[in-house]
């Protein structure tokens, strides 16, 4: 427990003075007051991740519980953190019925089997857009906690599924398992369900000392946790690093929660640490979008994962769906097969991003995993890097899963020769050498410069992208020998192009085919609406989400960039951090010449925004809610939605009796069909242009 608050260790102790019932009492209030200490502590580095006091005083403040339970028995208490350092061996385990049982979930490996998942449940729920949470499937080893009015009773492995193994002896000592739940009125009965897990780190550390003592080393994790929890002396069980984190619920009684998310924040509330990172989506696009995020978040993760876990959210939802002998109805997992590499670690570079982010990048020596031939992870940030321990001259254990990049899971630290050296981050940029710094609180590490090279390299490509301008024509590739040949310098040159044309068609593999269709796609960009060029502007923590609620709250970029942070920070969804980086950009020499190109070369800079409604736009739609489904034939999805706001209304996702108007395309569907029972008005696109006045 790495902490670094100043911390005093209070003792007890006897004298002539005290007497009788005087010293009893004393050392009682000393035994609570140590037990709540270490439950806290417990607690912060578990639960909170934020420790205060190191290992060392945190052992010691337990040393001296133990000293005080072992001189006055009388106190001792089955919920004392005491109890987690690990009890005598135990015979053997008995067998536990589940009362509810403890199913596997159904695996999915293709986002077409994801979508078929969705369709199928918007089907039997008749829901529009199902509220799903989705967490990462942690490669770990599952048990059941039982709390009966707030004490641990019990500690259970899945077994079968009916029926698991009685491990509570060494369930107690699992990292992040609470004695007895922070809560004043327990429920009768509590059963909390999760992931007994190994972090990397620990993981490495335990895998060298199997090696040093010439024992046979466990191949991963999750084969460390298993054999830890079969384990007959939780004294030994105790000794491999196991952690807990909670991920569902089984029987229980006097509690009830409305949603996943609602029942994790609750168990959270009582001490006990819940699956980490879950989010929640709403809708088909949203839910493939945050897979898709979190599927690159991968590799940083202290512990392995194989898959993440889609769930409905609400729980009433999932008893209306059940489950069938083997599987829950309401969940799944997307899953990906996992390899396993072993190679050296040759060197420690650094890449420059399109935000100025340094990120240390392991030059491997090539090594096949699954048929692909890896020779680079990424080590993500100083953080990271810490984390592994990797030196450079290093052996590594590196993963490919799925669509993931490798990354590195562990270190082999028994290979070590002692000619390793470690890796220190450069004070300068490696492309534009200005001085890098690290803000306060953050893990990054960058360049302040936004004209350096390595960061205009990247801000092109990323506003090319179909995330942001979508520019057809306009490759990684291609941007990378405009830039060399200094055609292009920054986002306005893109919009001169169309004067050098001949310039153009001396670049490699450049024919006029090619520039035509290079400026064309350019052209057609000048435009696209606000919020993709807000997004492609690079701006720090603005993304398509957060650059379309700027774009509906104010209306122009000229009217975002006279905005106090305050004013932004006001905003529904922008808060203190976004309101800041925009603000900061805005008002920087780069961001208002940019601006002030941008207005000169003709680009959509948005319409300004009066009482909520657009400028110059007749208010054919004020205040109707919309919703748009179905292939339409003349406009994107994206440019219906803008044509709605720009028109004085709204648009959602669901189908509700707030809804005003549905605008149905081919294969509307089920949101057609809830529509006309609700006797909403239905327009089919071209009735939708007509009623804007739009000809098509």
């Amino acid at each position: 427990m790495a902490g670094t608050r100043p911390f005093r260790i209070h003792t007890f102790r006897d004298s002539a003075a005290d007497k009788g019932t005087d010293v009893t009492a004393n050392v009682k209030r000393e035994i609570e007051k140590l037990r709540r200490a270490l439950e806290r502590h417990n607690r912060l580095y578990y639960v909170e991740a934020s420790p205060e006091i190191p290992d060392r005083d945190f052992d010691r403040l337990l040393s001296q519980l133990q000293e005080l339970e072992a001189q006055y028995p009388q106190y001792d208490s089955e919920s004392s953190p005491t109890r987690k350092v690990g009890g005598v061996p135990i015979d053997g385990f008995e067998s536990v019925t589940h009362r509810i049982p403890m199913l596997s979930i159904e695996n999915l490996f293709e986002e077409q089997e994801v979508t078929e998942w969705h369709r199928g449940l918007q089907e039997q729920l008749e829901e529009e857009l199902p509220d799903y949470s989705i967490e990462y499937k942690i490669d770990g080893v599952a048990m059941g906690l039982i709390y009966e009015h707030g004490q641990l009773v019990r500690g259970v492995t899945r077994g079968n599924g009916q029926t698991g193994d009685d491990i509570t002896s060494n369930a107690r000592v699992v990292g992040g398992v609470p004695l007895r739940l922070d809560i004043t009125n327990p429920p009768a009965v509590l059963e909390v369900r999760g992931e007994v897990m190994i972090h990397g780190e620990d993981f490495a550390a335990f895998r060298t000392g199997q090696i040093e003592r010439g024992e046979e080393p466990f191949r991963n994790p999750r084969n460390a946790a298993a054999g830890a929890l079969k384990l007959l002396d939780p004294r030994i069980a105790r000794q491999r690093g196991l952690r807990f984190v909670a991920h569902g619920v089984g029987y229980c009684e006097g509690i009830q929660w409305s949603s996943y998310l609602h029942f994790l924040e609750s168990i959270r509330r009582m001490g006990l640490p819940v699956t980490p990172g879950v989010s929640k989506a709403r809708g088909l696009d949203h839910l493939l979008n945050v897979i898709a995020q979190m599927m690159e978040g991968v590799p940083a993760l202290p512990f392995e994962v194989d898959g993440i876990v889609i769930k409905l959210n609400r729980l009433i939802q999932r008893d209306q769906l059940g489950a069938t002998s083997r599987f829950p109805r309401w969940a799944r997992a997307f899953k990906w097969e996992r390899y396993e590499a072993e190679t050296a670690v040759s060197n420690i570079a650094v890449q420059v991003g399109k935000t100025g982010t340094l990120t240390p990048v392991a030059e491997l020596e090539p090594v096949e995993i699954d048929g692909t031939i890896v020779s680079r992870a990424s080590l993500h940030n100083r953080d990271e890097l810490d984390r592994l321990g990797v030196l450079v001259g290093d052996r590594v254990v590196v993963e490919k899963a799925g669509k993931i990049i490798p990354h590195i899971l562990r270190v082999n630290t028994a290979a070590r020769s002692g000619n390793e050296k470690p890796f220190r981050f450069p004070a300068h940029c490696p492309e534009c050498g200005a001085p890098t710094r690290q803000e306060d609180g953050a893990v990054y590490i960058r360049c302040p410069d936004p004209q350096c090279p390595a960061q205009l390299r990247e801000t092109m490509v990323f506003f090319a992208s179909r995330a942001a301008m979508d520019i057809d024509g306009l490759g990684e590739k291609l941007v990378g020998q405009l830039l060399d040949v200094k055609l292009i310098d920054g986002i306005p040159s893109l919009y001169r192009l169309n004067t050098r044309q001949d310039d153009l068609l001396q670049v490699e593999r450049m024919a006029q085919k090619s520039v035509d269709r290079l400026l064309r796609g350019i052209n057609d960009s000048r435009s696209r609406p606000l919020w993709r060029l807000l997004t492609g502007l690079n701006i720090r923590h603005v993304g398509q989400s957060n650059a379309q609620v700027l774009e509906s709250a104010f209306g122009t970029i000229h009217t975002i960039a006279e905005q106090s942070v305050e004013k932004l920070a006001a905003v529904d969804e922008i808060g203190p951090i976004i309101a800041a980086s925009v603000h900061t950009f805005f008002a920087s020499d780069y961001g208002s010449r940019l601006v002030a190109e941008l207005t000169d070369l003709g680009l959509n800079l948005g319409t300004a925004v009066v009482s909520g409604n657009r400028d110059g736009a007749e208010q054919a739609l004020s205040g109707s809610t919309v919703v748009i489904t179905g292939t339409l034939s003349h406009l994107s999805r994206d440019e219906a939605k803008q044509l709605v706001r720009d028109h004085g209304g709204k648009t959602s996702g669901s189908v509700s009796r707030k809804t005003d108007i549905v605008v149905a395309g081919e294969k509307a569907g089920s949101k057609l069909t809830k529509a006309r029972d609700l006797g909403i008005e239905v327009l089919t696109e071209q009735e939708f242009l007509t009623r804007l006045g739009i000809q098509r």
